[in-house]
């Protein structure tokens, strides 16, 4: 996986390896600037294509591939 940049998070998309809350594919809607800015940014927040509901997460747990992929994918291309 080639390395992520939390600012560069922003709008994009991603497909829960394990459906969260019946949702499989999120959009990243925010990137939570710490107060202080010369602190690193932890926090994203995650919206469900479908039902719109937002999750927060730590940012770096997107680059867990047991827990998430890049992109919108179909059950078909996960398994390959």
């Amino acid at each position: 996986m080639t390395p992520l940049h939390p600012k560069k998070l922003l709008l994009t998309k991603w497909t829960a390896v394990q459906p969260i809350a019946k949702n499989k594919h999120f959009l990243v809607s925010r990137v939570i600037e710490p107060e202080l800015p010369e602190l690193a940014i932890e926090w994203v927040e995650l919206e469900a294509v479908y039902s719109k509901t937002v999750t927060r997460i730590h940012w770096r747990q997107l680059q867990d591939e047991t827990l998430w992929r890049r992109g919108w994918q179909s059950a078909v291309s996960q398994q390959l």
